[in-house]
Parts: C-alpha cells; structure tokens; sequence
C-alpha cells in the first residue's frame, strides 16, 4: 500500500449538486429551497468568493445570467446553455429563485480570502527559509487546495500543476490529477476531465499502488456516465462496489445506483445476472431486509479485482465457484449515511431489476418510468442523458421478449407491456428503421415477425461491402498516380 491520498477534500461535488438542483426544473420546490440554503451556506463557511461570483454575479453569472434568474442563460457548475437541451428541461418554466448579488458580502469574501493567502505565503516562505523540499511542497499544496476549496477553478488547476511539476513522488502525482479531474467534473470540463483521466491512467501505470488504481477506477466510470459510455462505465463502476474508497466522489449508496442504471442498459445477460440482478454489494444497500441480511452474510462478490480489465461472458455454473471480497467496509459505510442523511426509496431500482430480469414487461415500464422520476431526473450526471437511457431500456425489454419467439401477436405483445397497440406499433417500427430489432410488422395479421439474423450471410454481405469499398480507394488511388505520372511527361 502507498501513502494515505492527499488533496481529497475539495471542491466538493456535493455542491455541485446542490447548484444543479437549483436549476432542475424537475425538482421540488422544497428540494430547491434546501440547495439554495446548502450554496449559502457552503459560500459563507469556506469564504468563496469566486464560486459567488461565479454563481450570482447579476452580469456574468451563471444563476443570475443575463438578468432573468436562476438557470436562465447556463446551468450551475456545469456551463451547459438551456439550447441544447441538457441540464434544464426547457418545456418547464423554472419558478425564479432570489439569488442575489450583494457587493459588500463579496468584498467581504474577498478581504477573509486575502488574509488567508497572505498566511498561506508566509508559511511557504518560511519553509523557503528554514525548511527542506517537503515542507515547501506542503505549502504550495496547500495553497491549492485553498483555491480548490473557494471554487477558482483556473487558479486552483494552475497551483495543483506547479506542485507537480516539483513532486517526485508517484503517488503525490496521481492524487494531484485526480484533483484536478475533480475540478473538471464541479465546473462540467469533460475535456479536461478526459485528457486527465488518460494522464492519471500512465501514471497508476508506471507503478501506482492498489488504492490509487482502485480509486482511479471509480473516476473513469463516473466520467464515462456523464459522457454516455454506460458500456464502458458499467464494468469500471461494478468492479469499484468490492474496492471503493472514492468518498470524494460520491457516497456508496450513489455508487451503486450508478452502477445498477450502467449495469442494466448495458450488460449480456449472464452478466446482468451475476453482477447486477444477484450482487451481495448491490442486494445490501436496494434489497429486502432479507436480501441485505443474507448479503452481509454472502461469500461471493459483484466485482473482481483491480487487475480484472474487463467483463467476459462465463457459463452459469462458473460463477457458484468464484468469489472475491465482500466489501463490508463500504457497505456499513452506505448503511450509516442512509441514517444521517434524507431516505432513499431504491425500491423502483430494485423492481427495475428483476422485472427486467423475470421478464415480467409491465411491471418494468412501470419501475422504468419510476425511476426516471426519482433518479434520472435528479442527478447531475444522469440528467443529461435520461431520456437516451429510457429509450435503450425499453429496446432492451423489447429484444429480451422478441428474441424467445418467431411469431408474436401484437396484442399480446402491447398487453405484456402495458402499452397500446399503436403506441408498440410506433415504438418498434422506429428501432426496425434503425436495424436495432430484427423483425417485421404485418399490421394486418397482427403479427409481429422475427427475423433472426444469419452470421454466415452477415459476415458474407460485409465481406463484400468492405470489399467494394477497398475496391473503390484502389481504382481512385489508381487514377491519382496516372494523373501524377502524366504531369510530369
């Protein structure tokens, strides 16, 4: 194991959450109220002035933009304009929050910001003077954090790479990236988040302990969510339920939704079943009483360990005989802020779940819409893509029906899912037109056809598609050289 983690504390994206509910036209009002309060008093406690202004400025700022309120231009830490459809849901009218922009409170941040820095300088002179490297290293670090902490996100990036530019030390590195990738996700920098993540990988690669990669892990699947990689979110964030320590990110119990809403949309069957649907980790914190006390007390676990790199379909019987650690620690963790903080009703999750799995159609549409109400909308990191991830779920409900029959009545179908039967006629033809479900309508009949698709004519009909392509750039090329050879006759 390598040193504790350093720079952990901030910024925390709880508040990020906070300012994002703000602006969530689908949130209460009594929900709103309490993250007004929670950015007032957030803004107040750690002094942050440029967060303030960053927030209420009645020019420039993002809740107070262009004069018309809260969430009227861009939507809190995330930058994201109300035109392009994420964040705020525009077909709402989002009732206008008083967040004023009062000139004396920020001079007021400012000045407390200013004696603070102005501490922070003498400490690192001193150690300038009369310490060694450590002790100076320690000072710049805490001055990064300090800017981290009041929300200057160039200034708190620009600090946190001096300091690496000067540690030796591997481990001080990778923590100071993440750091950085913390920043990047609070203001919404997916670019920067991304070119990040790439860094922190080549630095746990070159050498970073098991802690550190564990908790690099829970960071790729969070950002891999917020850019629409469920596929590549879900084996990251269901590996991390066995090893998490990423507190700074989110709480466990967040975790595994995350994990669950990843897992579901994306995962084979033998997968969704062993890691998803009978998980110990995941039965502990969604489960029935039973289910979380028979998970406490369960040998096997949802993820492998951190050198797993990926997820692989294994055959039913294999998965009696593996098993890895329970991770109680988290667990108990999870358990703990369920009793501190407001309850969770995971029970949508937990029906969208099984009825998925027991293939029970009408019950999961109604889990479906559940929990689009109580988590989708909700979250900073799923609100975006909310309405992508209902659409492939219902798909997936529809494959997983369709695939166990040739011929299926259209009455039947639309009955088993709780629809009518034009609103599935609708539905499916736009996925046949897009070649996601290989079936044909007979509207007359009343049938529903499938067509199972033929690997050895798939592979056939690519074959000579990638053939005609290669043929194509052969004859091109081949009249570019004449045409060369010519000029120069």
């Amino acid at each position: 194991m390598g040193a504790d983690p350093q720079y952990i504390k901030y910024p925390r994206l709880s508040l990020a959450q906070s300012i994002f509910q703000l602006t969530n036209a689908s949130s209460s009002l009594e929900t709103r109220k309490e993250s007004l309060k929670s950015i007032q008093d957030a803004i107040s406690e750690h002094k942050m002035a440029p967060l303030y202004r960053h927030l209420a400025h009645p020019t420039d700022g993002t809740l107070n933009g262009a004069g018309e309120g809260p969430g009227a231009s861009q939507i809190g830490p995330r930058g994201q304009r109300k035109a392009n459809g994420s964040g705020v849901n525009s077909r709402k009218v989002v009732p206008k929050f008083d967040f004023p922009w009062d000139e004396k409170f920020y001079n007021n941040l400012k000045a407390d910001n200013e004696k603070e820095l102005e501490k922070i300088q003498k400490e690192e002179e001193e150690a300038v003077e009369k310490a060694g490297e450590t002790e100076i290293q320690a000072a710049k670090g805490s001055r990064a954090e300090y800017w981290a902490r009041i929300g200057d996100k160039d200034t708190a990036i620009a600090c946190y790479e001096d300091v690496f530019e000067k540690t030796g030390v591997l481990g001080t590195k990778i923590d100071l990236v993440l750091a950085i990738i913390r920043i990047g996700m609070f203001f919404g920098d997916r670019i920067m988040v991304t070119k990040n993540i790439d860094r922190a990988k080549t630095l746990v690669e070159s050498g970073g302990d098991w802690d550190r990669r564990n908790r690099l892990k829970a960071y790729q699947g969070l950002h891999y969510l917020t850019i629409r990689s469920y596929d590549l979110a879900a084996p990251l964030l269901l590996d991390s339920l066995s090893t998490f320590t990423s507190y700074e990110l989110c709480g466990y119990s967040t975790l595994v939704i995350y994990s669950i809403l990843a897992g579901s949309v994306s995962l084979k069957r033998v997968d969704f079943k062993k890691k998803v649907v009978d998980a110990p980790e995941i039965k502990a914190i969604v489960g029935t009483n039973e289910e979380k006390l028979s998970a406490l007390n369960g040998t096997i676990s949802a993820g492998p360990g951190a050198d797993d790199q990926e997820m692989t379909d294994v055959p039913a019987e294999s998965s009696k005989t593996k098993s890895t650690a329970f991770n109680l620690t988290a667990v108990e963790h999870a358990l703990t802020e369920q009793e501190d903080e407001k309850p969770i009703d995971f029970s949508p999750l937990s029906k969208l779940v099984n009825s998925l799995y027991e293939g029970n159609y009408q019950s999961f549409f109604l889990a479906l819409a559940a929990v689009e109400d109580n988590f989708l909308t909700q979250d900073l990191y799923l609100y975006e893509h909310r309405g992508w991830f209902v659409r492939e779920m219902r798909l997936r409900g529809y494959q997983q029906l369709l695939q166990s029959y040739r011929v299926v009545g259209l009455k039947k179908m639309a009955g088993d899912f709780g629809v009518s039967v034009d609103f599935l006629d609708k539905e499916l033809a736009k996925f046949i037109a897009a070649e996601r479900i290989p079936c044909t309508i007979d509207r007359v009949k009343g049938i529903i056809e499938t067509n199972r698709p033929d690997d050895k004519n798939k592979q056939y009909s690519d074959v000579v598609r990638q053939g005609d392509a290669l043929i194509t750039k052969l004859q091109k090329y081949g009249q570019a050289v004449r045409l060369r050879g010519s000029e120069r006759g």
